[in-house]
């Protein structure tokens, strides 16, 4: 790539120790029980795995010089960084809520401006309390200059169908943002709480049934130039849309939006991350190239270390591995030649 198509990764991750201990002194028994919900969902073997990839990869969760040093080493010009998942903190109230996704934005601010030249940022929004979005999306993008927001797939009783988030939709739309869909947790709970279900099946899962909760009620109907990005592929959503297509034909209750299914595919973005070949060639016959984004999940044990040699890996032909590494992106987010340049 030449120094006018940087290769960018949409989906990497920082994690804020200090928020945690923020929101565990604030509340220390809503604290409490969500461990606890997250011991139960996940189950012990796995609490423990990511107990210790967290710590093996602290640094670059953490530390600009190793990130920069793990991008350089995988041809990473730009990342674009969200809060570890790990920080919605979905049952707190409204005002800790807000706090704490105020706090997440300009920590990611912060870190972003440490190497502008590098990074691009995402906040963080409330979802479990609608009233609260639409000022904490201003304040990440209006006031600290990040490309937008990163969203949880629903928190409490919120889906991302609920029409208490219209005007959230529509002030993103008018603001160019980002909204990057990255599920946390799944409400299988504990069907899910061996063998790491709850990652393997659980994320691609909650994908799928947001992206369906916006696609069926119309939201993308109501706001067509949205700028969403799904992380994981879209979860088992695209590879499966032809089962929503036949029910929007044949159910009366499934026709809320007025094209089929399959057809809104084009009106949103998905990431890289689904860890074959195959599945990145399905990903773009569902898709198109164009609607690709390179995505790591950068430094997490379920990303993918060379991300770039994934797209390669998949023979997509020279101009659908130029959109996915750097074109598609810039339709996605317009302050990206800003970034490029500076």
């Amino acid at each position: 790539m030449s120094v006018n198509d940087p290769v960018v990764d949409v989906h990497a991750h920082v994690l804020l120790p200090a928020l945690q201990g923020v929101v565990q002194a604030a509340d220390p028994e809503g604290f409490a029980a969500a461990a606890a919900l997250e011991a139960r969902r996940n189950g012990p073997e796995s609490q423990a795995a990511s107990g210790a990839m967290i710590r093996e990869r602290f640094s670059k969760l953490t530390d600009l010089a190793a990130r920069l040093e793990a991008m350089d080493a995988t041809g990473i010009d730009i990342q674009v960084v969200s809060p570890s998942p790990s920080h919605y903190y979905p049952w707190a109230d409204a005002a800790l809520a807000d706090q704490v996704a105020r706090a997440a934005s300009l920590a990611t601010a912060e870190l972003v401006a440490s190497a502008p030249d590098r990074l691009l940022g995402l906040g963080l929004v409330p979802l479990q309390h609608p009233s609260l979005l639409v000022g904490a999306l201003e304040y990440a993008v209006l006031e600290l200059g990040l490309v937008g927001v990163e969203i949880s797939s629903s928190a409490g009783d919120v889906e991302l169908s609920d029409e208490r988030l219209e005007p959230f939709w529509t002030r993103a739309e008018e603001l160019d943002a980002v909204v990057f869909l990255h599920p946390f947790g799944c409400t299988l709970d504990e069907r899910l709480d061996r063998f790491y279900l709850a990652n393997t099946v659980g994320q691609p899962t909650e994908n799928a049934v947001a992206l369906s909760h916006l696609i069926f009620s119309g939201v993308l109907d109501r706001h067509p130039r949205l700028r969403i990005v799904a992380a994981h592929g879209g979860g088992y959503l695209p590879g499966n849309i032809g089962r929503s297509d036949h029910a929007w034909r044949v159910r009366p209750e499934a026709r809320g939006c007025s094209e089929p299914p399959s057809s809104y595919l084009r009106r949103l973005w998905f990431d890289s991350l689904v860890h074959d070949a195959a599945g990145l060639r399905a990903l773009v016959g569902a898709a198109g190239a164009d609607r690709v984004v390179l995505g790591s999940d950068f430094p997490f044990d379920m990303g993918v270390d060379d991300p770039v040699a994934l797209v390669r890996e998949a023979g997509l032909g020279a101009p659908a591995e130029q959109a996915i590494l750097s074109g598609s992106i810039r339709a996605l987010i317009p302050a990206l030649d800003r970034a490029a340049t500076r």
